[in-house]
């Protein structure tokens, strides 16, 4: 078996935007094969009063994306007086990414604010910094059966009957149904969730309780 410099963590996470919000959702366990490492590791990191981003993959290489974003973004504010917007820090990411490109951060990235119209952005990511804005996304170990979920209650494709748009507290209890449900197929999520919730007022965040086997 030959050596590799990466390694897949595992876990889940999930951004939905709505009108003027954004729910983003993701578990704790950092795992590799069938060993946890530990149950209580957060995926997500906040930039700025109105971004956060959640990354799935190898975790050092997550650690090391965050931390060099984050000092990104300091100068950034140092330099023009105010905090990046999510459009900037969208593009940032990219080129940050591409730059790597050939010995690239394994990471598979979810970022998720409030952009200047007070509406809700959510990009995903591929590892070499080509993204794209959607109304929702996911990524991760669970990522095929999060889709699945989201594609039925959010997107509504074929459906034929109407049923009503989801608020925040829809999303957000959708988001903790759907970590849920990932957690009784998928090995590599559970033990704990976590649910930010950004809208004009900021960041606000959750925690509840997933399978810890």
């Amino acid at each position: 078996m030959r050596w590799s410099p990466y390694t897949d963590n595992g876990g889940t996470c999930l951004g939905v935007a709505g009108e003027d919000f954004v729910v983003v959702a993701a578990d704790t366990r950092l795992s590799q094969g069938y060993s946890i490492h530990t149950r209580n590791c957060s995926k997500v990191t906040q930039l700025t009063d109105k971004c956060v981003i959640a990354s799935c993959g190898m975790k050092s290489d997550a650690i090391t994306l965050h931390k060099h974003l984050k000092a990104r973004l300091v100068m950034y504010e140092h330099q023009h007086r105010r905090q990046a917007s999510v459009t900037a820090i969208a593009q940032m990411l990219s080129t940050t990414l591409y730059y790597k490109r050939f010995f690239p951060y394994y990471t598979f990235n979810v970022l998720c604010g409030v952009d200047d119209e007070g509406k809700g952005a959510v990009y995903h990511y591929d590892a070499i910094g080509s993204f794209e804005r959607v109304p929702f996304t996911t990524s991760g170990s669970g990522s095929a059966l999060v889709m699945s979920v989201l594609d039925a209650q959010i997107d509504k494709g074929n459906q034929t009957i109407e049923t009503p748009t989801l608020d925040k507290a829809g999303i957000v209890e959708l988001a903790k149904d759907v970590l849920s449900s990932v957690g009784e197929r998928d090995i590599h999520t559970g033990d704990y969730g976590e649910i930010f919730l950004i809208d004009a007022a900021g960041v606000s965040k959750t925690e509840f309780d997933l399978k810890l086997d």
